[in-house]
């Protein structure tokens, strides 16, 4: 549930830029009458209509995830606060230059800040970020956890630039499936990998 809760504005996305790509006329319309205060010259065109909209929905989705979890009281993770502020940053200036270049970027400098914050954990502080995170769940060696720790840096690092090479080598609208299926399948599969890897370790730790 918290996975699809995760991965809701991302969902959204898609959807909204799938619905309105099928739609361009209606879309420019819309886009144009909504957001025309927003766009630079007033007017939205057909052709970048679809992900100016789907921009405004990814904006309004995550501050909804943000107000949600407010409300409920719940702590809110700082790496959804700092996508928030990425999104509505390099969102608003997608919509403001009708250019999805920006919109394009966030989730390669999302995935770079994640690792980051991985790295500069290890590296600076001496602390193990995702032993920080998982550690009163399982309790796993010194060498695995840094491990771990690594693959993490390195999948972040690697999913920034594969993000960049598709939204920079094909068309927007394979960029939007890249991101809805590429993107989350391979974080999925990375994290399915790391099951397995955990689960060897747990075993040696019990028969131990």
């Amino acid at each position: 549930m918290k996975l699809l809760f995760d991965f809701l504005p991302v969902i959204l996305f898609f959807g909204m830029f799938k619905y309105a790509e099928g739609r361009a006329d209606w879309a420019a319309s819309v886009a144009t009458d909504w957001l025309g205060f927003m766009v630079s010259g007033g007017v939205v065109g057909a052709k970048e209509a679809p992900v100016l909209l789907a921009t405004v929905v990814v904006i309004l989705a995550t501050a909804a995830q943000i107000l949600w979890l407010k409300a409920r009281r719940r702590k809110v993770d700082k790496m959804l606060w700092v996508s928030l502020v990425l999104v509505t940053v390099m969102g608003g200036a997608t919509i403001w230059f009708h250019n999805e270049t920006f919109i394009k970027w966030k989730p390669s400098v999302l995935y770079w800040v994640m690792g980051a914050s991985f790295w500069i954990s290890h590296a600076v502080f001496r602390k193990n970020l995702l032993q920080a995170l998982m550690g009163t769940q399982v309790d796993l060696p010194a060498t695995v956890w840094q491990r771990l720790n690594f693959a993490w840096i390195a999948f972040f690092g690697l999913m920034g630039l594969l993000n960049i090479y598709v939204a920079y080598s094909y068309s927007t609208a394979t960029w939007v499936n890249f991101k809805m299926f590429g993107a989350l399948g391979l974080m999925l599969l990375f994290m399915v990998g790391q099951g397995i890897y955990l689960s060897r370790h747990l075993k040696n730790e019990e028969q131990a």
